[in-house]
């Protein structure tokens, strides 16, 4: 798994473009074009996502370390970018971004990573505007089915327990499928802590979850502990993949 669009590293890496949403053309490639995986090569699982109020951001890093419990795998973090002016920003109260989480450079850099791991605040059930602009961007990896073959999973914020939990995710596959890519859910296979119902826990068999309620609620060690399996569980996939 890599930089191309199977299952195994192209030969041809895409040009890289200081435009986030240039869709120029470019010299096209087949999907079947492969080479044999280096075995010193470190997997790479980017860790994408939106977060205005830090909730998502919590889980990214939770998703990161347990990735990099994987050996032969890493986690990397991007956000995407910022479709707000910071006027609109400093009104909705959201507090300044982590400067050592980089904004992804450009949407063609999706083709180096081997897995993927979507961060997604919801917004009416849907995934937020934000997210749904960097996924505009990609169409040049869609024309030339970059992405497909290349495992994916979903995690979320929600404002409530009917917010979107679930919707969010499943909505968001529409986005993968155009890619050809492989929505990786973890079901339950996080064992008896998916069917506790002593406290309010976000997550559901789609991925893992946090529920933000009126912005002040913080993730619980139950929602990071979920995150962090998640991105142990998606290493794993993305590892046994690349090894078939």
């Amino acid at each position: 798994m890599g930089k191309g669009g199977g299952c195994f590293p192209s030969k041809n890496k895409i040009a890289k473009t200081t435009n986030k949403y240039a869709n120029s053309a470019t010299k096209s490639t087949s999907a079947a074009d492969t080479t044999v995986l280096s075995p010193t090569k470190n997997l790479k699982v980017f860790i994408v996502f939106y977060s205005m109020y830090g909730h998502v951001e919590s889980l990214a890093k939770r998703m990161k370390k347990g990735v990099d419990t994987v050996d032969g795998v890493e986690g990397v973090l991007y956000r995407v970018p910022e479709t707000l002016s910071e006027d609109v920003l400093v009104h909705m109260q959201a507090p300044p971004k982590d400067d050592n989480i980089l904004e992804l450079p450009s949407p063609l850099e999706l083709a180096d990573a081997d897995g993927f791991l979507f961060g997604l605040p919801t917004r009416y059930g849907c995934m937020a505007a934000q997210m749904k602009a960097f996924f505009n961007s990609t169409g040049l990896l869609w024309k030339e089915q970059k992405l497909a073959g290349k495992p994916a999973g979903f995690f979320v914020s929600t404002g409530s327990q009917g917010g979107g939990q679930e919707t969010t995710a499943w909505t968001a596959i529409t986005q993968l499928a155009h890619h050809g890519m492989l929505f990786v859910p973890i079901g339950y296979t996080f064992g008896a802590d998916m069917f506790d119902m002593d406290s309010i826990r976000g997550g559901s068999p789609y991925g893992a979850g946090v529920f933000a309620g009126d912005g002040s609620r913080k993730a619980t060690e139950t929602e990071l502990a979920l995150a962090e399996y998640q991105g142990k569980y998606m290493a794993a996939v993305v590892k046994k993949l690349a090894h078939v």
